[in-house]
């Protein structure tokens, strides 16, 4: 793997199949009454209207992820904790409207003053790596490790990408949330814990709930061997895993991925290294292993938005991530040859439910002084997440 590969400066057009369409029948919650179709002009101007309305009284937070017509009424676009930062840093704001998913929803009522209320403009806009490990799964995992006489020596560590019952769980067992951004730095706190006598752990790490991420990391930035690391399946006894395997593993990754990051393959980079030469090939972390050690550059949503804007004129690039990002960010930068790594199209399905008719639904309730949507995490659970989030926020 090279950070500073041969710049190519063949233009080839932007690889964009398919269409973004999400039929409202398709939806689990739909908006009530009737809606014009998204896009329509009448509809702009009513999310303008009612955004007008408002005034200060609402701060809208956009997710790199989203679809333009949304995007473009955001206060703030960013990744999810930037995002739920910047909705904390906003008190003087009582409506919160957060165009993202579930867990970002959960994560900006955390850290939120008590007088703040944030709105969700769909509640069916979930994501499917953060349902892939649940409360009961985690807790019966944790079962499985007292069980083994190794809980103690675990410090369990939780992407953003988590529900706010899991960030919950690893604040009560003393650990930390990360991002894709800071997921090294969390990872050598967790493992120096116990090693600075702060109350046991640091010998093994539990990963939540992208096992992607963490091989990523663990592998390529902290020189770790495959072998360090195991894949814990909750929809096995004891994870599928032997009484030697838990023993001598570093890492015990949990069986979870994200759908659109997992979509991209080696065969992938292949084809595009054979059909642009000279092409760097940018991907986020939460590729699998086989994708990021052929990559030229990994990083962060935010790492990727910075390496293109620096890119130089005539440069070609092939993203693995999200398509809505990696079409806008081929749109600001004409002069770059800015490509989709793969051939199929890859939106993000549960980031797309937050379409404009939802966000004006949400805008012209709040407008007539109805909260909808509303997303509220339960106190006890707040308390325990927000230890988590508070201990990534002091990682050094």
């Amino acid at each position: 793997m090279t950070t500073t590969p041969e710049i190519g400066a063949r233009s080839l057009p932007l690889l964009l199949l398919g269409s973004e369409s999400d039929p409202a029948s398709e939806r689990g919650v739909a908006c009530p009454g009737e809606l014009p179709p998204a896009s329509d002009p009448e509809l702009v101007e009513r999310a303008r209207a009612a955004k007008a309305a408002l005034g200060d009284q609402v701060f809208v937070l956009g997710h790199h992820y989203q679809r333009d017509e949304v995007i473009q009424f955001a206060d703030v676009t960013g990744d999810s904790f930037k995002l739920a930062r910047e909705a904390a840093a906003r008190p003087q704001a009582p409506y919160v409207v957060f165009c993202g998913v579930h867990f970002m929803a959960e994560s900006a009522d955390i850290l939120t003053a008590g007088h703040q209320q944030v709105v969700l403009p769909d509640l069916a806009a979930g994501c499917s790596m953060a349902d892939m490990a649940t409360f009961d799964q985690v807790e019966e995992c944790w079962e499985v490790l007292e069980d083994m006489g190794i809980a103690d020596d675990v410090v369990p560590v939780t992407y953003m990408n988590s529900s706010a019952d899991i960030k919950a769980f690893v604040g009560r067992h003393g650990g930390v949330v990360c991002t894709s951004s800071n997921a090294r730095r969390a990872l050598d706190w967790a493992y120096a814990k116990g090693e600075a006598g702060s109350g046991g752990g640091g010998k093994k790490v539990l990963f939540l709930p992208d096992q992607h991420l963490g091989r990523n990391t663990a592998v390529l930035e902290m020189g770790f061997s495959l072998d360090d690391c195991v894949v814990y399946n909750p929809h096995r006894p004891d994870g599928g895993l032997t009484r030697e395997q838990f023993r001598d593993a570093r890492m015990l990754l949990w069986r979870g991925h994200c759908s659109v990051h997992g979509r991209f393959s080696k065969a992938s980079v292949d084809d595009m290294r054979a059909r642009v030469p000279g092409v760097n090939i940018l991907v986020h972390p939460e590729c699998r292993h086989e994708v990021v050690l052929e990559a030229d550059y990994i990083g962060s949503t935010e790492y990727i938005i910075k390496t293109l804007d620096a890119a130089p004129a005539g440069s070609s690039w092939a993203v693995g991530t999200e398509l809505n990002l990696v079409r806008r960010l081929a749109n600001a930068h004409p002069d770059k040859n800015i490509m989709f790594l793969d051939k199929t199209v890859c939106f993000c399905s549960t980031m797309n439910r937050i379409d404009l008719p939802h966000l004006v639904w949400s805008l012209e309730s709040l407008a007539r002084g109805e909260v909808v949507n509303r997303i509220q995490v339960d106190e006890e659970t707040a308390h325990y997440a927000k230890v988590a989030l508070d201990q990534m926020l002091a990682l050094p």
